[in-house]
């Protein structure tokens, strides 16, 4: 049964992706917007059928005129329920990056062009929930997917839902991301400190525990007076303190090859535990994989990401054996 299921599902969202644009920003009208009763309004139906044969059977007119009205109040939260979706937009659908393993903030952010109130809305995706507010006709919903393995990860299908104002009814439409999102390879728990750097240009830091002074600055709350320089500051008639540089080596090189000892997605860990730690010290390095240009020298968000990304995206062990 299971099986029938996703089948079913996989024909289901097949269907449905063909009726809604590929692309962002998705527009709800009437064409996409689904309306169905709930498990209360379809008792709230049988309800009202039960009362109308009675006040009819008994010729009583105030339960009629009750029975009626009751009616036309689920009639009307019918087209409210689809008023509520009608004109609303998703503009963007994306996340953040994350390791394999950490949840991954995925922001649906909505708009609409009139001032209409729409609040409560409900935004499901792979099981997570999230509520879409709009204030100012703008509004943005978060939702916490897990991740487990590197690489891609299609979100699949969202489902932006409501059953405002009496709970008669859902109206729900769908929307997809354009891409699908980045999930980075999880760094190593632990193991050997970054390589000796061995690349071209040696590079030197500012740090107090340095050993040759790099320049003197003026003096600051909190500094030590072991580093002020008492004869330059005599001729300035001012206190001016020391800083030293630190050498720290040369650009550091992250290759593939030199763990050879290693699996192939412990060399992934290991690799991106260093990427991650020669962010954290300011340090240039490069990365070397086998089949790809290499990366760098360089440091910063955007090297980081083009590191991180290339080894997320790195063939699997048996795909990678098969291809060798």
């Amino acid at each position: 049964m299971r099986a029938i299921r996703r089948r079913l599902d996989a024909r289901f969202d097949a269907w449905i992706r063909r009726r809604t644009p590929g692309r962002l920003p998705v527009r709800f009208d009437r064409h996409r917007i689904y309306v169905l009763p709930t498990r209360f309004g379809l008792f709230f139906a049988v309800l009202l059928l039960a009362m109308g044969a009675g006040a009819l059977n008994y010729n009583n007119n105030p339960a009629l005129l009750l029975c009626l009205l009751l009616g036309g109040a689920g009639i009307a939260s019918l087209l409210q329920a689809q008023l509520q979706l009608s004109g609303l937009a998703i503009h963007a659908i994306g996340a953040e990056p994350v390791a394999a393993g950490a949840p991954l903030r995925l922001r649906v952010h909505a708009r609409a062009d009139d001032s209409r109130e729409r609040r409560g809305l409900r935004v499901d995706c792979t099981g997570q929930t999230a509520t879409l507010d709009l204030a100012n006709s703008a509004g943005e919903a978060d939702i916490v997917l897990p991740t487990r393995v590197r690489g891609w990860l299609d979100p699949g299908r969202l489902r932006i839902s409501t059953t405002r104002p009496l709970g008669l009814a859902r109206a729900w439409a769908y929307a997809w991301a354009d891409a699908p999102l980045l999930v980075y390879p999880a760094p190593e728990a632990g193991g050997p400190p970054l390589p000796t750097g061995r690349g071209e240009q040696a590079q030197s830091r500012v740090s107090p525990g340095g050993e040759d002074v790099h320049h003197l600055r003026d003096w600051r709350r909190g500094d030590s007076l072991r580093a002020v320089a008492w004869k330059a500051s005599a001729r300035r008639d001012a206190l001016l303190v020391r800083e030293f540089e630190q050498p720290q080596g040369a650009d550091i090189v992250l290759d593939w090859q030199r763990l050879q000892a290693l699996r192939h997605e412990d060399r992934i860990r290991r690799l991106a535990r260093w990427v991650d730690e020669a962010e954290r010290e300011s340090r240039r390095y490069r990365l070397r994989l086998p089949g790809q240009p290499e990366l760098g020298p360089g440091r910063g968000a955007a090297h980081r990401h083009a590191c991180l990304r290339a080894l997320a995206l790195l063939p699997r062990e048996d795909d990678a054996r098969a291809a060798g």
